[in-house]
């Protein structure tokens, strides 16, 4: 069983985009996590800083590729699986990495446009909304009015 584990950081690199020998894409990524402290003259520094490799599979793995870069914010939500292997010497090796279940930019500081891909589009079976100017997050034009958001209008 892995632990579900959520960074907040940046990535260190561009996702490397590859397939499997079956086709499969595979992203690997690189998330950089640290906190910002502050010493007794006043100058900021990263403290506990920790390198996450992290590994996006299907269409998450294509996502990444093509919307995430170096240096961008983001929030990254995975299991986190320990791997083990022997180096080049014989000797034992292991350590903790984040297979993705989501990972997207960090809005603290930034904005982004989402755009929906066809993939999703498809999987829903088909029944897609009428996607000229629909916005799920609009409200209609009877509860947006003077005294506030549902708010009674009043007449005086």
């Amino acid at each position: 069983m892995s632990a579900i584990i959520t960074l907040t950081g940046r990535l260190g690199a561009d996702p490397e985009l590859r397939f499997s020998p079956s086709g499969t894409p595979v992203a690997r990524l690189s998330v950089v996590t640290s906190r910002r402290t502050k010493d007794d003259q006043g100058n900021w520094s990263d403290a506990d800083v920790t390198w996450w490799d992290c590994t996006a599979f299907r269409a998450l793995a294509e996502n990444c590729a093509s919307t995430l870069a170096k240096g961008m914010a983001v929030v990254a939500v995975g299991r986190a699986v320990q791997e083990n292997w022997q180096d080049k010497d014989g000797n034992k090796r292991s350590k903790i990495a984040v297979k993705l279940d989501s990972i997207g930019p960090d809005l603290t500081h930034a904005t982004a446009r989402v755009e929906k891909t066809k993939s999703q589009a498809q999987q829903s079976g088909g029944q897609q909304r009428q996607t000229r100017n629909y916005d799920p997050w609009a409200s209609s034009p009877q509860t947006q009015t003077q005294g506030g958001w549902g708010a009674p209008q009043s007449n005086n």
